[in-house]
């Protein structure tokens, strides 16, 4: 039963959330340097460095640490960042809905252009409009996120200033949104004004981290296509008179797109690590950007909670790649 599978996914995300939590906790102890260092000035009274270490309990052995930290992270308490000095887990819950919308963004991108790519190669296999399908995804390909980015910066942030190169929208614009979800707010609430602002400000990075899935979806989905279109359902249907643009849509994709919902699964944790160098490029107000500040700075509480935050976001993928699965093929419903 699907309900069963569901279930049993969530029993096994608990282990792999304990088995993060212990490695990373022991990981961030074990290299030097003392974070305390990082939030007084040089040459502070020993007695200030030691009252931070017993405030943030770091004078403790390493087991009572892990045991206090956990005990608290159980109940979704992740502490006190040492650097901002804010509740973890409101930090990092004001930061995550601007990473959320950025990958989903990316993601639907990615499926878009991707299945687009691939249809367009197998409608016209063995002609000039596959050839340049293929060329243009090993291209794509050959190219990481982040150097997408920076040449959409230069590109249309310096050269043809289309759109902003940072943040998440307009500073001088007041939102007047009730949450951190600014794209689905708006749109809900119809504000196409602020819809319009935040999308421009999303583009380029949302664009830079979809077109390597991108390229990667459509070689799968059109190699996947190419074997669905010499099946005999495929070539009874020709021989029936459908046009070759109604078997790929109607009869063969469905079919071929199995095998790309794992590939887009497992390439979307992927994404998801992308936005770290994303987000910092582009001074995104994502958990990547603030990822990469909490390392800089040795925020060892926050680099716990959001190590956390990437290892749960990554088993819901996972967990929305298993029902995918079970929509596109019923058989899996019972297995």
């Amino acid at each position: 039963m699907l309900l069963r599978r569901i279930l049993l996914r969530i029993l096994q995300a608990v282990p792999t959330l304990a088995g993060v939590a212990v490695m990373v906790f022991v990981l961030v102890r074990v290299v030097p340097g003392d974070p305390v260092a990082m939030m007084i000035p040089p040459g502070a009274d020993a007695a200030v460095v030691a009252l931070l270490h017993a405030l943030y309990g770091l004078d403790k052995p390493l087991w009572q640490q892990f045991v206090i930290w956990a005990g608290q992270a159980v109940s979704g308490n992740f502490g006190v960042s040492i650097t901002t000095r804010q509740n973890v887990t409101g930090l990092i819950a004001s930061r995550l809905p601007a990473t959320l919308e950025l990958v989903a963004l990316a993601a639907t991108i990615a499926v878009l252009l991707g299945g687009t790519l691939a249809v367009l190669g197998t409608r016209f296999a063995g002609r000039a409009g596959e050839v340049a399908v293929d060329a243009a995804t090993g291209f794509i390909l050959s190219v990481p996120d982040f150097l997408w980015g920076l040449g959409f910066i230069v590109l249309f942030g310096v050269f043809i200033p289309l759109l902003p190169i940072s943040g998440r929208n307009d500073p001088a614009r007041s939102l007047g949104l009730a949450t951190e979800f600014t794209l689905t707010e708006s749109v809900l609430r119809l504000r196409w004004s602020v819809t319009a602002d935040v999308l421009a400000h999303m583009a380029m990075p949302a664009v830079a981290l979809a077109l390597p899935l991108a390229a990667m979806i459509a070689r799968v989905l059109k190699s996947s296509l190419a074997e669905q279109m010499d099946l005999d359902y495929a070539l009874l249907a020709r021989v029936k008179g459908f046009s070759r643009w109604h078997v790929i849509l109607a009869e063969a994709l469905r079919n071929a797109a199995i095998p790309t919902v794992s590939l887009t699964g497992v390439q979307l944790t992927f994404l998801v690590g992308g936005t770290v160098l994303i987000e910092k490029i582009f001074s995104y107000p994502g958990i990547g950007n603030l990822a990469i500040d909490a390392v800089i700075n040795r925020d060892l509480p926050l680099i716990q909670g959001l190590i956390l935050t990437f290892a749960a976001m990554f088993i819901l993928i996972n967990l929305a790649l298993d029902l995918s699965y079970a929509a596109l093929d019923p058989r899996l419903r019972h297995g």
